[in-house]
């Protein structure tokens, strides 16, 4: 069974923390009671560029600064992904013609939308058929290697989508302010945070620790396998387990965030693609911003619990994973 997914970068519908938190999210089908993570199973990805000009940027420029893109996710060293342009192209993004395609399409409608990334997956495998990723025209565009004021830059929106063709989901490490009647990127430490920083900015370029380890887990490398660890246990309030709690993993010596949360009636987790070395873990709520921007609704993500410190650090093994940790938080 094939299946169209789509999802949006907005500007101003995001889920937003008082404090950063951190965290990936692998994209996913179920299948009966089981999630498959969406991944590419050929490779290398081959991407067209639709011709046509879009917010001040023309389609060759488009084409160099999407290449730029997919090189900062191809070259991190523990994940094994690749990617090639096949051409330009008439095509638009969403056409039904087989082809990952990406390009402008103006949608004044969508006005707080700078870009989406859709795909045809077969669900019963979470193999990506397909991908497609539109720049809204409807803004102001830049790819000026310093940015320019009032336009958005064209290579940090990029590099977000390109993460989501890749089957990442969001992450949710940054903070934001209500400004009018929006939202305004403060920080963030993940290229996949689903806010999008001010136009002018061009702070979204590099890759973060969550981000690698993100693309790492879907695409792992020798790598990968030989030097990264995680750390894995369950998340419970009284006698259950807390579905969609999140966790931080903090490595004491580089400062290095990278997360997950409990996706599992009995609040199993995994944080995997951490570098070797202690860490101290962060379990925290989701509960200050969009659910959605991160679970469906219906799956009933449970934010009715205190943050919690884990009593104790954790060493994560070179190649390996921890014991079981358990944490253990209380009601609000």
């Amino acid at each position: 069974m094939k299946r169209l997914l789509t999802l949006l970068t907005v500007l101003v519908c995001v889920a937003v923390s008082s404090e950063p938190a951190d965290a990936y999210l692998k994209l996913g089908t179920r299948v009966g009671t089981e999630t498959r993570n969406l991944r590419w199973q050929e490779l290398p990805v081959r991407y067209f560029i639709t011709n046509a000009a879009g917010g001040g940027v023309s389609a060759t420029q488009l084409r160099d600064t999407v290449d730029r893109a997919f090189n900062s996710w191809t070259s991190v060293e523990t994940a094994s992904i690749s990617a090639q342009f096949a051409g330009m192209t008439q095509a638009l993004p969403n056409d039904d013609d087989g082809l990952t395609v990406i390009g402008f399409v103006n949608h004044p409608d969508q006005d707080r939308t700078l870009g989406a990334t859709s795909f045809l997956v077969d669900t019963e495998t979470g193999e990506i058929l397909e991908a497609e990723i539109f720049l809204n025209s409807f803004f102001s565009w830049s790819v000026a290697a310093g940015g320019e004021a009032n336009r958005f830059d064209v290579e940090s929106i990029a590099l977000h989508e390109i993460g989501h063709l890749f089957g990442l989901g969001h992450s949710a490490l940054g903070e934001t302010e209500l400004r009018n009647g929006g939202r305004r990127v403060l920080a963030a430490e993940a290229v996949m945070f689903p806010v999008a920083f001010s136009a002018g900015s061009i702070e979204g370029r590099t890759l973060r620790a969550d981000d690698i380890a993100g693309i790492s887990d879907i695409y792992p490398s020798g790598l990968y396998r030989a030097e990264r660890g995680s750390i894995s246990g369950r998340v419970t309030k009284g006698s259950q387990g807390v579905f969609g709690a999140h966790l931080v993993a903090f490595n004491l010596r580089t400062g290095k965030l990278v997360g997950g949360f409990s996706l599992s009636a009995d609040g199993r987790f995994v944080i995997a693609g951490l570098e070797a070395g202690p860490h101290a873990i962060r379990v925290e709520p989701l509960d200050d911003g969009d659910v959605e921007s991160f679970f469906d609704l219906t799956l009933g993500v449970d934010a009715n619990f205190r943050v919690k410190f884990h009593d104790r650090i954790v060493v994560v093994p070179r190649g390996g994973g921890t014991g079981d940790v358990m944490i253990r938080v209380e009601p609000k």
